[in-house]
């Protein structure tokens, strides 16, 4: 039987994972991943593991876990003895985080249409410096204060 273990340079491991080389290093530095080994000549090699590990860390960062976060699912993605419902827990915080920037967003982008709107309406075509937009933008005045 012939066992084949696939090796992996920094610079492959990164491209395998679609992270860059010093994503990888930052990982290895604050103990994401582990140190990997090395060979006489001091280069880095991981294996399928690691790109596995990887491959998961870039994974929980594209739906916006934080690093501590992140942390917490790894160890939970090799845990016999924890309960899932930690997991479950820790995706619906960021499920909840990602409802209120979709409603601040929707609140955004209301305020943007209004903006484009009362423009159309109002200054459409005049000088830039006279646009709508640059006043609804503007902060309120302070009460009490003089325009002197």
């Amino acid at each position: 039987m012939n066992l084949h273990v696939r090796v992996f340079t920094i610079g492959a491991l990164a491209k395998a994972a679609s992270v860059s080389t010093p994503t990888i290093r930052y990982y290895e530095e604050i103990g994401l991943l582990p140190r990997p080994a090395r060979t006489t000549g001091g280069q880095r090699n991981y294996d399928d593991a690691d790109l596995s590990r990887l491959t998961f860390i870039r994974r929980c960062r594209d739906f916006g876990f934080g690093i501590d976060q992140v942390r917490v699912l790894l160890d939970l993605s090799i845990s016999s003895e924890r309960d899932c419902v930690e997991t479950r827990d820790i995706a619906q915080l960021r499920l909840d985080e990602v409802r209120q920037r979709l409603s601040e967003l929707h609140a955004l982008e209301h305020k943007l249409e209004s903006f484009v709107r009362r423009c159309n309406e109002a200054c459409s075509g005049g000088p830039g410096q006279d646009c709508v937009i640059f006043k609804d933008m503007a902060p309120p005045a302070k009460a009490g204060s003089c325009c002197g």
